[in-house]
């Protein structure tokens, strides 16, 4: 059954200059955003990252209630839709010796750039057509990624997130609950192609049979 909850609570917060950044995309920073190439990730700021780097300050406070939520161990699978360089999957099988997981990614810079722990564990593909057989992982995560699909692509994404999984999923995406999140949204936003509020999100998740857990991000 959906659930609303947020998971990643122990994410840390960035300290950042909201005003400065939305005077300053245009939609020429999107274009080049929207590659999700070396731009997007390692290079200039107004065009994405700015820098991806491995940081264990990031993932590491947020994998041990992934493993308490969804009771995970070595014998435990799972998949990140939208893994970028797999960082969380690293610092994942770090706690978890053991345990089976995949992530996938439509950067093929992201995943040529892998960190090299998870360089075998990691390929390209959309997520509209996820390469895995129908309930292959106990869990599957997306944090950040079906967004920047349309809203019908979008839609197949998460039914191929109920395909792959066993019944447990969570997601992240673009949201506002009012006008003022909603202004701040889509001037912060670089690569987002489906933005809704809150209430739309779930109306739009029965409207797909998604099933899983969910949580918002907004600037």
């Amino acid at each position: 059954m959906r659930k609303e909850i947020d998971l990643l609570e122990n994410y840390p917060k960035a300290k950042r200059n909201l005003e400065e950044r939305l005077a300053s995309k245009s939609d020429a920073d999107r274009l080049i955003a929207r590659k999700f190439g070396r731009e997007f990730f390692d290079g200039d700021r107004k065009h994405g990252y700015g820098g991806f780097n491995y940081m264990p300050r990031f993932w590491q406070p947020v994998i041990p209630k992934f493993k308490e939520y969804w009771n995970l161990t070595k014998d435990s699978s799972l998949l990140d839709v939208g893994c970028a360089k797999g960082f969380m999957l690293h610092d994942l099988t770090s706690l978890i010796p053991g345990i089976n997981v995949r992530g996938v990614d439509i950067s093929e810079y992201a995943i040529d750039n892998a960190i090299d722990s998870m360089k075998p564990y990691t390929e390209v593909a959309n997520a509209i057509q996820l390469p895995f057989p129908d309930d292959s992982f106990d869990v599957v995560i997306s944090i950040n990624t079906i967004h920047n699909l349309d809203r019908e692509e979008c839609g197949k994404a998460l039914q191929e997130i109920e395909r792959v999984s066993k019944g447990k999923s969570f997601i992240t995406v673009d949201a506002y609950r009012n006008e003022e999140e909603k202004e701040r949204m889509y001037a912060w936003n670089l690569t987002a192609k489906t933005i809704m509020s809150v209430d739309e999100w779930i109306k739009f998740f029965k409207e797909v049979n998604y099933n899983g857990d969910y949580f918002w991000f907004t600037p």
